[in-house]
């Protein structure tokens, strides 16, 4: 049975980073580039979690983590008054993907960021992983496309 819950980031972050370089793996791109490789800024992570910033949901299958959803919440940089969330890193492992994981997952942020009082969410897809189908059956809408430029080093 999968379930999702809120849980403390620093609790979690020994099994959160045992999972990371697979999700870079698997998702990131220009890998070929050495400034590409991953390399997270820890203490980013750390500083906004203690100003309770950062929320984390966990999927977990058996008490083994199975999925994650990271992201921010704090005013938006345009709507002061606005309290935003905005999604960092979001992954279901392949091993439990088509099992409505990603729909629980998800359902479980909603509900956390209404109880802190979000009023807007921001979430992206990657387009070589497409998860649209998802986000738009809980109610997301498109509403920008980025685009990505290695310009290099030379």
């Amino acid at each position: 049975m999968l379930t999702a819950q809120v849980e403390p980031y620093q609790d979690c972050l020994p099994e959160l980073a045992a999972q990371y370089e697979d999700h870079w793996r698997e998702l990131a791109l220009d890998k070929e580039q050495p400034e590409a490789a991953l390399d997270p800024m820890w203490e980013v992570y750390n500083q906004r979690d203690a100003m309770g910033q950062l929320l984390l949901v966990t999927l977990r299958e058996r008490g083994a983590l199975v999925g994650y959803f990271i992201g921010f919440i704090a005013p938006g940089l345009h709507y002061r008054r606005c309290l935003t969330y905005q999604m960092d890193i979001f992954r279901v492992l392949p091993s439990v993907r088509g099992r409505f994981g990603g729909k629980r997952l998800l359902r479980a942020v909603i509900a956390e960021c209404k109880r802190r009082g979000v009023r807007r969410m921001f979430i992206g897809e990657k387009l070589h992983t497409p998860s649209g189908r998802l986000l738009e059956a809980l109610g997301f809408r498109p509403v920008e496309v980025h685009y990505s430029l290695w310009l290099g080093t030379d």
